[in-house]
């Protein structure tokens, strides 16, 4: 008896040893360091500030529009949902690490057959001088009551439901991360075509106002066709760029419908105007002359964040895994009133209770305990490689648009003053047709390159308010 007790305590010995053989979880990898934005010329730049929403979009109708969307568009919706499943989750993991407790009642009846070691014991029972007329059975059908409570309890002695529960706490943060970063990406969205809007708005003005230019000169060719001073070709010329001028201002009423229906879009309504102003997004010089300390704001971005959490819930994975080669202490127990008869179901000597301690070795899964670990650790490394590749991508894009936002401000100050040149080169024109130091020519190419000067420079301006608007997303701006 003593060698079989040495020969189960050696083997379980020998078990518990193999199971404790386990792999390595991969270290937390660090980022590559990231470098400094440098942008400009000046010393003794201010400090960066974070940007607020609200103070750096100041148009009350583009807010509007945000305050339109967060409680209309589908998908930030869905991802609020979403939100609410990762929350639940995290709960019920967290739960996982409590004993459990359950209440209840159990009722069930047996006929047992006389040839039977039931139906023989329960016959032989009821003979027996040493139970009272309340023990004995009931043989033709014997029922079985249960009322009480039962509870197990897993050990958590190596951190296995400790890191599940951390991994699901890290995959709530990187889902609130996402609903930041949807919420950025939808206002960033709207805010583009808001002023996509507002630049087809003033492609209608200046259309509008060199049309008024142009009926001006063919009044003036007009009048000189009377009198011989100009040909029927100036006067068809003319016409013919006046109706050109009517027809992009039809084909730009198509292009604001398009964008409108857009931005109805995102902000979930069906109909109704899109109330806009006039003027388009300007360069915020403040931040352009401001130290940018790129580790801070890219590590605080909500993309780089989400992607952190889920590198470190990933890490959490993998230990979970290492954990699930070890032993598993496991106590169960119930305790409650059990009797085969009602009438004595509740007195105190049916009252039964029961505690049960068991230890699992894993043995025969280890295969696919080994192979669940290699999952998670490749997952480890996948989070990482995404982590890192969306910290360059954000660094990039911060030096782009910075730099961009920069040249852009230079081109529009040269085309600011083609323009002014062209609308004197316009006044000069008539005058000299009129005076006959100029032909007809000059004066349909003077109207023509301002017209092209106008509609240049007002796209060089919404390219600079696109980047402005990217700038907002690329440096994290708070969208509370």
């Amino acid at each position: 008896m003593k060698s079989i007790t040495k020969y189960t305590i050696f083997s379980l010995l020998a078990l518990l040893t193999v199971s404790c053989v386990t792999p390595k979880v991969a270290d937390l990898k660090q980022a590559k360091p990231l470098p400094e934005i440098n942008l400009g010329t000046k010393e003794n730049k201010a400090e960066f500030q974070k940007l607020q929403l609200r103070t750096y979009f100041t148009d009350p109708h583009l807010l509007a529009l945000f305050d339109q969307a967060v409680v209309a568009n589908p998908d930030y919706l869905i991802a609020q949902q979403r939100i609410e499943m990762a929350n639940s989750i995290l709960k019920r993991t967290k739960r996982n690490r409590l004993p459990s407790l359950e209440l209840g009642a159990i009722a069930s009846g047996t006929r047992y057959g006389d040839f039977t070691m039931e139906g023989v014991g329960n016959y032989d029972t009821n003979l027996s001088a040493n139970i009272t007329e309340e023990q004995k059975i009931n043989r033709s059908f014997t029922p079985n009551y249960w009322v009480g409570a039962r509870s197990s309890w897993e050990a958590d002695v190596w951190g296995r439901l400790k890191n599940q529960s951390l991994a699901a706490q890290k995959r709530f943060l990187a889902s609130q991360e996402g609903l930041k970063l949807l919420k950025m990406e939808l206002f960033t969205n709207i805010a583009l075509l808001y002023y996509e809007l507002v630049k087809l708005d003033n492609n209608l003005i200046i259309y509008q106002e060199n049309y008024r230019l142009q009926l001006r000169a063919y009044e003036i060719i007009a009048a000189q066709r009377v009198v011989g001073k100009a040909t029927e070709l100036a006067v068809q010329q003319l016409k013919a760029q006046n109706k050109n001028i009517e027809a992009e201002v039809e084909h730009l009423k198509v292009d604001i419908i398009e964008v409108e229906k857009a931005l109805r879009t995102l902000i979930g309504s069906y109909e109704g105007e899109i109330i806009r102003g006039k003027e388009l997004l300007n360069s915020n010089f403040d931040i352009l002359n401001a130290n940018i300390p790129a580790a801070e704001i890219i590590n605080s971005r909500p993309d780089v964040m989400a992607y952190y959490y889920e590198l470190e819930a990933s890490r959490a994975d993998a230990k979970a895994a290492k954990a699930a080669f070890y032993p598993r202490l496991q106590i169960e127990g119930f305790m409650g009133y059990n009797a085969f008869s009602s009438e004595t179901l509740f007195k105190p000597g049916s009252l039964a209770s029961q505690l049960l301690g068991g230890l699992m070795i894993p043995v025969f899964n280890k295969g696919q305990l080994k192979q669940e670990f290699a999952i998670a650790n490749g997952e480890q490394e996948i989070a990482f490689l995404n982590y890192q590749k969306t910290i360059t991508t954000a660094f990039n894009e911060i030096q782009a648009v910075l730099k961009e936002i920069e040249i852009y401000e230079r081109v529009m100050k040269l085309k600011l003053e083609e323009v002014n040149h062209l609308n004197k080169a316009v006044e000069v024109s008539n005058d000299l047709y009129a005076t006959g130091y100029a032909n007809y020519l000059e004066l349909i190419n003077a109207r023509k390159n301002k017209i092209q000067a106008d509609l240049d420079f007002l796209r060089f301006k919404e390219e600079n308010t696109r980047n402005n608007i990217m700038l907002f997303k690329a440096l994290g701006g708070n969208i509370e």
